[in-house]
């Protein structure tokens, strides 16, 4: 942090929290306006914040619109982890079908159909990521450290998640006994898989990146989601493999469901908080209010779902008596659940109710986190059948079949938008995806346009490595 001299001018000029982008102010850079503006009311400083971040979108867009065209390997370099996204809300889809209870002919091979596309749409998203990463070796580590982009990586477990899911509930019984085996050794293989991604991408993050309160939505929950589908995996496998095999599978799913909810719930406190003190997050990133809903929806339906298994699973002289044991698991399960699924429909309506404003001011623009419209309430949908199941109750299965149907309708929006905004270049476009420039992140490249151009007041930024902290703004008083 550099002063002028004292025969300098006593002019103050501020370099704002997320002047290199809009997305992902840093605490490093409030601090620094704490220590220096606390004659500024909170007011008038949150509404300059505000009006710098605007110009500074505003000029990196004009920048992006100066470009008409490109090649599609520069429109590859900015296809990002998000795009897993689309494959986890289509695995969601394919769940939501397989578990619904008003069931009529056809619906089985509907499910087929989308499980077997999310397969294709998973395979096409590999390929065109390790192109990206292969024609730009830098972007590899890059996403790893960006602000928003890495929060998404655990979007590709998510989607191995779901696949091993949807090939469980479609495979097993329409095949050969040797798929029973390789879907077992697979989800001890995700378990482990999921718990490493899972504290590994959290503990990445808390090594190279501050983050301000005010910036917080539940995509901070994302790396914890790789867990969650554990419970709804080995609900499905108890299902139908033998007793000697089931019980271990729903010892598992209750342990590692139950370490991804933990974890969730103090992300919850820090929703809240940030939702109690700076109000609701920007149109843009409210879309990402729905994965709120995800924690609480997958483990009441992990928890009834299991539970339901957990009689048959059990051997006799389990706890002294294993059907009495079952017995009380299963109650214990079904009524905390209860709570859990009033948690996710508590969630549901007020992200539902934060889009009220946004729709009133003419809508949203798409991006990628359109599909939080989708995979999180799938879990809704599922726990919401879950429930109706446990208590016997056909009024509440009518409701999530109608809700069902809903969610099915978004997923073909969302998937329509996705490939219209591609078309358009709102999409694997410089600056207008996840791996923009943003919040002191630069791609440190120096011949980025992006990140070399000129801002509205003339001056010239540095050109920052990938590490953001390593550099401080300079303060003129």
């Amino acid at each position: 942090m550099g002063f002028a001299s004292e025969s300098g001018p006593r002019n103050i000029h501020h370099v704002s929290p997320g002047q290199r982008g809009y997305c992902t102010p840093h605490i490093d850079e409030a601090s620094e306006y704490g220590q220096h503006l606390q004659f500024v009311s909170s007011a008038i400083y949150r509404a300059h914040i505000q009006q710098q971040n605007h110009s500074t979108l505003t000029h990196k867009l004009s920048l992006s619109n100066k470009i008409k065209d490109l090649p599609w390997r520069q429109r590859v370099k900015h296809y990002t982890w998000t795009y897993f996204t689309m494959t986890m809300a289509t695995g969601g889809i394919a769940n939501v079908l397989h578990q619904c209870p008003l069931r009529f002919r056809g619906l089985d091979t509907i499910g087929t159909i989308f499980f077997l596309f999310n397969i294709v749409l998973f395979i096409l998203n590999c390929i065109m990521i390790s192109l990206r990463f292969y024609f730009f070796p830098k972007a590899f580590k890059a996403s790893f450290l960006h602000p928003t982009e890495s929060l998404f990586i655990p979007a590709l477990f998510v989607s191995v998640g779901t696949i091993i899911l949807n090939i469980s509930q479609y495979g097993l019984g329409n095949t050969g006994y040797w798929l029973n085996w390789t879907v077992i050794l697979l989800f001890w293989v995700y378990a482990v898989v999921a718990v490493l991604a899972s504290s590994g991408i959290y503990l990445l993050m808390w090594s190279t990146q501050t983050f301000t309160i005010a910036q917080m939505t539940p995509v901070w929950i994302f790396p914890v989601y790789p867990l969650l589908v554990i419970g709804a995996n080995a609900a499905t496998l108890a299902t139908v493999l033998e007793q000697k095999y089931s019980l271990d599978i729903i010892i598992g799913g209750f342990t590692f469901q139950g370490i991804g909810f933990l974890v969730a719930i103090f992300v919850y406190a820090c929703f809240i908080y940030r939702l109690m003190t700076q109000k609701l997050p920007p149109a843009a990133a409210r879309p990402s209010m729905f994965v709120s809903v995800g924690p609480a929806a997958f483990t009441a339906a992990a928890m009834v779902n299991m539970a339901a298994n957990v009689q048959k699973s059990l051997p006799p002289g389990f706890m002294g008596n294993g059907a009495m044991a079952g017995m009380i698991i299963k109650v214990v399960a079904d009524w905390a659940a209860l709570w859990l699924w009033g948690m996710a429909m508590w969630f549901f309506i007020v992200s539902v109710g934060a889009h009220y404003t946004c729709i009133g001011h003419g809508g949203l623009s798409f991006a990628m986190t359109w599909y939080s419209f989708v995979f999180p309430n799938t879990a809704m949908v599922t726990s919401t059948f879950a429930i109706g199941r446990a208590f016997d109750s056909l009024v509440i299965e009518i409701i999530g079949c109608v809700f069902a149907g809903i969610v099915v309708a978004a997923w073909f929006v969302v998937f329509g938008m996705n490939i219209r905004a591609i078309i358009r270049k709102d999409l694997l476009w410089p600056q207008t995806g996840e791996d923009r420039c943003e919040g002191g992140f630069e791609c440190g490249n120096d011949q980025c346009e992006f990140c070399t151009e000129k801002l509205d007041n003339n001056e010239k930024p540095e050109t920052d490595k990938v590490n953001r902290r390593d550099s401080q703004e300079t303060l003129t008083v």
